[in-house]
């Protein structure tokens, strides 16, 4: 591989939209783009008891292993694979399954935290943060963390008033101002057509260094 991947990053609050958004490019490019979850880059963690994990704050930074992110989206900018951990929602734990990402022409990174990070942040050609009222992403949340993730509605509530709600003050909203694009949530057409042309423009790239 001789080009450089186009990097993109897209950031907020849970049930905002962002993989809303992410699975509308995919829908319109295919295998060209990749998406990685910064979700799935969760610190293990084997050596607590279930109970244990219940209670780990999941909207920090110090959650999230970010070094070893930056480092694989660096490796796929130089052509090379990477395997990429699993997280089980249900367990709390990473899965102990990788999943091999080969480099593409487009990577996405999805996650709450995508900005935070200065390291991560950088690397990004194109910054998304996607926007959504605070009620909307909690009902979002709530579907999604029962019908997906096995989990009861009491202990979502919980999880949310206790860490969730306070976490996305402190360090999601305040990486709003990182954003090249903020949309108000995922169905954003008029935000999905400037970045589909922009992919667009990548894959010419691609296609004329391919020769």
């Amino acid at each position: 591989m001789t080009y450089k991947p186009l990097l993109i990053g897209i950031a907020g609050g849970t049930g905002s939209g962002k993989t809303t958004f992410s699975d509308g490019l995919c829908s319109l490019f295919g295998e060209s783009v990749t998406v990685i979850a910064y979700d799935n880059y969760y610190k293990p963690q084997d050596g607590l008891e279930y109970s244990e994990r219940l209670k780990t704050n999941y909207d920090c930074p110090e959650a999230l292993e970010t070094e070893l992110l930056v480092e694989h989206l660096r490796a796929l900018s130089r052509g090379e694979s990477v395997e990429i951990p699993t997280y089980d929602f249900k367990l709390h734990t990473r899965s102990g399954v990788s999943v091999s990402v080969s480099p593409s022409p487009v990577i996405i990174v999805d996650g709450i935290l995508t900005f935070h990070d200065e390291r991560l942040r950088s690397l990004f050609d194109i910054k998304i943060y996607a926007d959504a009222d605070a009620d909307e992403r909690i009902l979002r949340r709530l579907r999604r963390d029962v019908t997906e993730r096995g989990r009861d509605i009491d202990g979502v509530i919980n999880q949310y008033l206790s860490t969730v709600k306070e976490m996305h003050g402190i360090y999601v909203e305040p990486t709003k101002k990182y954003a090249d694009i903020i949309i108000n949530g995922g169905k954003n057409k008029i935000a999905l057509g400037i970045v589909a042309a922009r992919i667009e423009e990548k894959l010419r790239e691609v296609k004329y260094e391919r020769g």
